[in-house]
Order: structure tokens, then sequence, then C-alpha cells
């Protein structure tokens, strides 16, 4: 009884701490430390718990897994610094300006296609905000539609792989999984890998998509299109041209995975490169970069293009990466060592003269980036949100440390099982649990707070690509939910003021309605996150 009284006093002075507007790492990491110091005083807490603590962080710095997130993140922010993502969703926008309906589901695809590029939710909903909500209210879509539609779509970074969450919940995951399986007596468990949550979540987030544009059509199906003026020299393939680099850029990382080339964190590095040489072939010049205060190019960069020597050339430096990814593929052009002999293979020359111009593509656009202001804010960026993510993950790692030595494992794992029914209820009781906490923790403080604690005990029964799936999806949903729903703050900070707090939360009603039903669709039919990841991978 007195273990489950510091419980509750840890879990209240949590509260209290992350209500008082302290940034979250530290109260993951100094609160736990406090009240284990105070029950050590009372003989309620053996101190000699905290002294795994260096051990466990060590351990997360060693996690080879974890370094495809700040490159995945790097990769984010340079898309969305370069305006590359914004500036796509200018083109497509009018070019379909003239369709409320049209223009809406536009957007939604848009959407679509920089959640797989950047994954980065703040930035996609703001970015959405200031650029389609004009043109969609100019063409008439109202202004509950709008906003609901550009706040449920920014989110769609949450479950479209390549995603952060999916990386922190494959880790999480495959972690718990081989737990519960060597409780089960399973000591040679199948591992889960973040390349299963990516195809298992790719199938849910097409459907959610889906959903989406069937209410968008039904919704704007009668509303009448208002005369607006049309700029003829947009066409098809000024579109194209801006929207086929993210398509191959997105087609080229998760397809590395999905088929088994590269690991996520290669492709993470691939994604990197290649989003190197989307930017800096349609990066500005310096003095046009300089013109934004955050040092990034300006709002209309479509009117100032880059030199057509640097286009061309970062387009043959991504030939040439490709065509190092066939000679590896097929062992072409290898070069072996053996008994101290160098021994070149057939294409060893071209392999290595294909090596060369990569190398010399990419320091180009370091360089190019570099002098137009983009990279580096672009690292400082990416530099501050990792540090973020991996003090979050260091600081819960402290959290889950005193919760176990205050024998929390113990009281979870008798009240999971205590509930009535099987392993249904416990999974059900699990996601409702986790969706409260949405509303006042971020998916990373979830991820590394709740899975080590119930996964060891779900995932005895329950497939944990379709746990991880529903998990991810339960997230989103509460990046959603009024009045706490993160992106409603994000949409609130970029929308004019004639659209009022009210007006946003109603108009996110039908698209969280939306999320349920795909999330209920998923746990009913768990094949439909089960199904690719068993082609794919067996």
């Amino acid at each position: 009884m007195l273990e489950n009284m510091w419980l509750i006093i840890l879990g209240m002075s949590l509260l209290a701490g992350i209500l008082s507007g302290i940034p979250v790492m530290l109260i993951l990491a100094g609160v736990p430390v406090v009240v284990a110091f105070v029950a050590s005083a009372f003989g309620a807490f053996d101190l000699s718990f905290l002294q795994a603590y260096p051990q466990r962080a060590f351990g997360v710095m060693q996690n080879s897994l974890l370094i495809a997130v700040p490159l995945f993140v790097l990769m984010g922010v340079l898309l969305e610094r370069s305006r590359v993502a914004e500036r796509t969703l200018m083109q497509v926008s009018r070019l379909l300006g003239g369709s409320p309906r049209a223009l809406a589901l536009s957007v939604l695809l848009i959407a679509t296609l920089i959640a797989a590029s950047t994954g980065i939710i703040g930035a996609t909903i703001v970015m959405l905000a200031m650029i389609s909500l004009p043109a969609m209210r100019r063409v008439g879509v109202p202004d509950a539609t709008s906003s609901g539609l550009i706040c449920a779509a920014g989110t769609l970074g949450q479950i479209i792989p390549p995603s952060i969450v999916l990386i922190l919940l494959g880790d999480q995951v495959a972690n718990a999984y081989l737990d519960a399986q060597q409780r089960a007596g399973n000591f040679a468990p199948d591992a889960v890998t973040v390349g299963d949550l990516f195809a298992g979540a790719l199938v849910p987030g097409l459907v959610l998509v889906l959903l989406y544009g069937i209410f968008i059509s039904f919704r704007l199906a009668r509303v009448p299109a208002e005369a607006v003026d049309t700029d003829p020299k947009i066409g098809l393939w000024d579109v194209m041209r801006e929207v086929l680099p993210p398509i191959l850029l997105i087609l080229a990382v998760l397809g590395s995975i999905l088929a088994g080339v590269a690991t996520p964190t290669e492709a993470a590095a691939i994604g990197v490169a290649g989003t190197l040489l989307i930017t800096a072939a349609r990066v500005t010049t310096a003095s046009d970069a300089a013109s934004q205060p955050d040092g990034t190019a300006p709002r209309t960069p479509e009117k100032r293009r880059s030199p057509a020597w640097l286009r061309h050339g970062m387009t043959a430096t991504a030939v040439a990466g490709f065509a190092l990814v066939i000679l590896r593929l097929t062992g072409v052009g290898r070069i072996n060592l053996s008994s101290g002999e160098l021994t070149l293979g057939g294409g060893s020359i071209l392999a290595l003269g294909l090596t060369a111009l990569v190398v010399i593509g990419l320091s180009v656009a370091v360089v190019t980036l570099t002098r137009s202001g983009v990279f580096g804010a672009a690292l400082g960026e990416a530099a501050k949100v990792s540090g973020m993510i991996f003090g979050i993950i260091l600081a819960a790692s402290m959290l889950s440390l005193v919760f176990r030595g205050f024998g929390g494992d113990d009281w979870v794992h008798a009240l999971l099982t205590n509930l009535p029914g099987d392993h249904t209820t416990m999974l059900i009781f699990t996601l409702l649990v986790i969706f409260a906490m949405g509303f006042i923790l971020e998916f990373i403080e979830i991820v590394f707070i709740v899975i080590p604690l119930v996964g060891p005990i779900l995932l005895q029964d329950v497939d944990p690509v379709w746990f991880a799936v529903l998990v991810a999806l339960n997230l989103q949903t509460s990046f959603l939910t009024p009045p706490f729903g993160f992106a409603l703050f994000y949409f609130r900070s970029a929308a004019p003021e004639e659209i009022t707090t009210s007006t946003i939360y109603r108009a996110v009603v039908p698209f969280i309605l939306i999320q349920v039903v795909t999330l209920g669709i998923v746990f009913l039919w768990p094949p439909l996150a089960t199904w690719l990841p068993q082609v794919l991978f067996g």
C-alpha cells in the first residue's frame, strides 16, 4: 500500500509539473529523482536503482536505429526551409484554383506528399494555413471545411511513412515484444523492425486519406465556384516540375526500406542526400534568402530560379547516385581487397567515377545552400528538434527507472490482468489511456513512457505491428481533439482573426470522427495493418 502511495505522489507531481509550463524534458527527469530521494528518506525507495541510469542512457546513445531520427528531421527541415514543399503547394493551388472541390482535394493530396516528405506537423499546418487557406476562401470553400481539412491533413505525418513517431514506436515496440515473448517462453521470436511498421502503417494511412477525400467530395459537391483570376501560364508541366522530385525522393526513401535494400538509418541518409540535391537545384540567391528574417527563401521563390548549370548538375548527381545503387544491387563494380591485393571487378572504374561525381555534386549542394543561408538555418533547427527528442528520451528513461523502483511495473501488470475480458479489453483500455495522455503530453513522451510498461504484457497475445499502427492512429487523433489538440494551436497561430476558435473546434469534429472510424476499421480488421508486412517480409 505504501509503494502505491508513492506512485500516486509521483503521478501527481508529474501532472503538476507538466501543467506548470516548465519544459517537459526537465519535469520527466527532475521530478522522479526528487520523489525518489524523498521516498528513500522514508525507506520506501532503494537509491541503488538509479545506478542503472548511466548504462540505460549509454544504451540509448548506442542505438543505431535512432540515428535515423535526426536525419529525417534534417530532411524535413531542409524541405520546409528551402520552400520546396511550399512552392509545390502554390503551383498546384494555382493550377486547380477555379473549383472548390478540386482545390480542396489537391490540398489533401499535397498535404499527404508533404507529410511523407517532412513529417513536421507544426510546419506543415502553418504552411497549409498561409498558402492554401486564402486560395480556398477565394474560390468559396467554407471556413469550417477548409480549417478542418488543414488541421487534419497537417497531422498525416504521424501515420504516413517515413514518420518519426513510427521510428520511435519501432524501437520501443521491438524491445517490448522481445520482452513479452521471453516471458511467454519464446526465446527466439521474429524481430520487429521499423520497416515492418512502415509497411503496416502505409495502407491504414492511405485509407485515412481516402476517407478524408470522400468526405471533402461530398461536402463540397454543391458548393459553387466563385469567379477568380487564374494564371494562364501555369500548366501541367509547371506543376509536375515541382511535384515530381519530392515524389521520387519519397519513393527512394520508402521504397528502399520496404524492398529490404536499406535500413531506416541508411534510407534516412539517402533522403538527406536527395533533399540536398532538390533544395540546391531550387534555392534562390543569397540576397533573396537574406530578405527573410529567418534566412530562408522568399515567399515567391518561383520568380527567381537557380542557374541552369546548378539544376542540371544536381540532376546529373541524382542520376549518378541512382546508377551507383543499381551497380551495388547487381554486384557490378565491386572492389575486392583480400590477401593484401586490390582486385578491381568489372565496372569498377565506372563506379569510382560515379562516386566522385556524387561527392562533388553533394559538396556543391552544401556550398550553395550554405551561401543562401538555408543550410545553416536548417542545421540549427534540426539540432534543436533532435536535441529535444533525445532529451525527452533520456528523461523518460529516468522516469521509467524510478517507476519500476517503486514497483510500478508490477502495479501495471496487476491492473491490466485484473480487467474483465481478455487481451482485447487490455488493448482498448491502453488505447483510451494513450488518448487521454495525448491531451497534455506529446507523442514522444507517451511512446517512451507507456509502451515499455504495457508492451511486455500486451504483446504476449497482440500482433506488434497491429498494436503499433493502432497507437500511431490514436496519437494522431489526439492531435486534433479540442481543446488541447496541438494541431489546433498551430492552425490558430496562422489563421486570420475572422476564423474564430469555436469555428476551428467545430471544423475538426468530422475529421476526428473519420479518424475514429479508421481506428475502428484497423482494430476490427487487423490484416489491414499486417497484410503488407507479411507480403514484403514474410
